[in-house]
């Protein structure tokens, strides 16, 4: 085996059993961030709820997104299993003799929300269409025999949805280990094996069983339906001969694929040629596009008053622009949620608070002298209280008691804040969404973003939504006006219910004004609805609201270091400064020095960067063997200072190897023994 590698060996280094790896425990985490540790342990009970909540409410969302599609899905593999329980020659009539049914799946391309969707659908699968549902992925069939794909469907069949005791009734399969039953990996053995299982089945049909929900029909020859998760990432070759091999036992087999597509339909034509594809009755299911997941996780999760945690506007749009130029995972979108809300509730204290009503108010009646000096020193309390006429701000910063009366009655005006914003927003965003140009944004978490940073009814975008209101149609205008009515509904506050009294007010005017007068008097209908909504009173920032800090993370700085991946600037920083990750202070440094008890691979990466476009191997070990000398402690004048021996040189190979894994460097065949720089300057 030929190979271009700078080194041409293998070291082993056995693990160290005396360093152990202390397990953190979160709690503790929050406890030590406190000085009290029961307000330590209640943050983190609050923050638990609401992180599980956060998950709960995400899973049941995703459920319901991908209900319509895996539904069609389930029918669609229920109509083919019906098919199969014709006699075989409708059944081959039907197929065409060969073609096996296959569901193609197009997720699009957020790959990491693919695993809960293949989740349900397995779900879905076994409760009430087959047991023998399996899914394979191409990482785990790469570099591998062809043949190998059939070893991990039988593997997963026979190890997993079978099992020892459906065994011991066939002499043929009892006593004998799972590793000796996969050696037989063909076709013919899934055959015997799953004429085996149904034969079992049938049997027990008249009596309660593993699968006793199954429908009858399908319990007397339940299909085999294989997964394959990243269709785009498999060996064609591989897929075509398992495609072929398949198609010559349809008969035998009620067999069904779906193909995970996460591009486009016509990969299928791109990796399967006409004679294999030809071998396929292929189905088509698009589900809904990610940024539709998005917005309902954002309208249902986040633009809400029932959840208490909230996100600053810059914060939100650091989240959403990961999800739009990263990955489009709405999985990666919730996980920088959730460290968002582990933050805010370790890094303020006065999280306390940001929970449920009747439990925040609670809370705050507990809060102790030095809690309350925290809530004094917060910007909108110093606000609030440079407000208030001299006599109360004196019992504001000198009375605990009074402070915990006025914290209290803070928290309620904040909630009645956040449920009065949210109706109101919604129905500016269903007036202006369906204008041309969307001035306002053409979803809410963009009209949402915008009033979170500024008042909205300054800008000139909100202008230009109210200058083209006046050119709706008078049933146009109508019928917005009712949907906005119906969002209000559900609102239970004393000024929503205000609003929308004169909300049905004015739509009763406006039904019974002539179209042609209306027309005419468009300045007065807009004035109208600007008086009906009260814009500028329930849309103000919420950073004008007293103690918003309690509820609101906004260090979108942290969550831009640790959500948007820089990885060759962290490879050159842990590379250049060790110290940055490993906090160890042996490792610190004057800028252009070299540390002699940095890791091996930092002292090689800071001496290649002396070197111009070819490195001398020779002149970089002996560099590096000085360098190392100095950490031994051995006497500079001696002359085993220096000296490369079969360690050093063994260390200095595996040094470079990895740089070159890192590409850093490359062999060259300009000089054997020198290796190319392939980085300049630094990030």
């Amino acid at each position: 085996m030929t190979t271009s590698s700078v080194s041409k060996g293998c070291f082993v280094f056995k693990p160290d059993l005396k360093k152990r790896k202390r397990t953190v425990d979160i709690e503790e985490y929050f406890v030590d961030a406190d000085d009290d540790c029961s307000y330590g342990r209640e943050r983190f009970s609050i923050c638990r709820s609401l992180w599980e909540k956060i998950k709960t409410d995400t899973e049941i969302l995703q459920d319901e997104l991908n209900k319509k599609i895996l539904d069609s899905l389930l029918e669609f593999i229920k109509k083919c299993t019906s098919s199969f329980q014709c006699r075989s020659d409708e059944w081959s009539c039907l197929m065409r003799a060969s073609e096996i049914p296959t569901a193609a799946l197009v997720l699009g391309v957020n790959v990491p929300d693919h695993d809960m969707t293949f989740q349900s659908l397995s779900d879905l699968l076994q409760e009430s269409v087959t047991p023998f549902a399996v899914s394979v992925q191409a990482k785990e069939c790469s570099g591998m025999p062809k043949s190998n794909l059939m070893q991990k469907l039988l593997e997963r069949l026979m190890g997993v949805r079978v099992t020892e005791e459906e065994y011991e009734e066939d002499p043929s399969l009892s006593g004998v280990p799972l590793q000796q039953k996969r050696v037989s990996c063909s076709i013919g053995a899934l055959c015997q094996w799953y004429k085996a299982v149904t034969n079992k089945h049938k049997h027990a049909m008249k009596s309660p069983g593993k699968y006793c929900s199954l429908e009858n029909d399908v319990l007397q020859c339940p299909p085999i339906v294989v997964i394959f998760k990243d269709f785009e990432a498999f060996n064609p070759h591989v897929l075509q001969d398992f495609i072929f091999i398949c198609s010559r036992y349809i008969q035998e087999l009620p067999l069904l694929l779906v193909f995970g597509i996460a591009t486009s339909p016509c990969t299928i034509q791109h990796m399967l040629p006409h004679s294999v594809s030809s071998l396929l009755c292929i189905e088509l299911f698009q589900s809904l596009s990610c940024t539709q997941h998005l917005a309902t996780v954002i309208d249902k999760l986040i633009l809400t008053a029932e959840f208490p945690f909230k996100l600053s506007g810059k914060v939100l749009q650091v989240l959403v622009n990961i999800f739009l130029y990263h990955d489009f995972s709405v999985r990666n979108f919730v996980k920088g949620l959730q460290l968002a809300l582990l933050e805010h509730f370790h890094s303020q204290p006065l999280s306390v608070l940001c929970c449920k009503k009747k439990h925040a108010l609670l809370n705050a009646q507990k809060l102790s002298h030095q809690h309350l000096e925290m809530l004094r020193q917060l910007p909108s309390f110093m606000r609030y209280v440079e407000a208030q006429e001299p006599q109360e701000q004196v019992q504001l910063l000198t009375s605990d008691k009074y402070v915990k009366e006025v914290c209290q009655k803070l928290l309620k005006d904040i909630r009645k804040y956040h449920k009065n914003y949210y109706c109101i927003l919604r129905c500016l965003s269903s007036l202006t969404s369906s204008l041309p140009k969307y001035p306002l944004g053409k979803h809410i978490r963009e009209l949402h973003m915008s009033c979170l940073e500024r008042n909205i009814w300054e800008t000139n975008e909100y202008e230009s939504a109210i200058q083209l209101l006046r050119l709706l149609a008078k049933d146009e205008l109508v019928a917005t006006l009712k949907k906005c009515a119906d969002i209000l509904k559900p609102c239970k506050t004393k000024k929503m219910n205000s609003v929308l009294q004169q909300l049905e007010d004015y739509i009763v005017k406006l039904e019974h004004l002539d179209s042609k007068f209306i027309w005419l008097r468009k300045t007065d209908c807009v004035t109208g609805i600007k008086n009906v909504f009260v814009f500028r009173s329930h849309l103000s920032p919420p950073e004008l609201q007293p103690l918003h800090e309690v509820c609101y993370y906004s260090s979108s700085g942290f969550l831009r270091q640790h959500l948007n991946a820089t990885p060759r600037t962290s490879i050159q920083t842990a590379l250049s400064q060790p110290f940055y990750y490993l906090q160890n202070e042996n490792l610190k440094t004057d800028a252009g020095t070299v540390s002699s008890s940095a890791p091996d691979i930092c002292i090689v990466y800071k001496l290649h960067l002396e070197c111009g476009r070819l490195i001398n191997l020779y002149d970089w070990l002996e560099a590096y063997a000085t360098v190392v000398s100095g950490a031994e402690g051995k006497d500079p004048d001696s002359e085993e200072y220096g000296k490369v021996d079969e360690l050093k040189h063994a260390r200095f190979i595996k040094a470079v190897s990895e740089l070159e894994f890192l590409g850093f460097v490359k062999s060259t065949k300009q000089k054997t023994d020198h290796v190319a720089r392939l980085t300049w300057g630094g990030c």
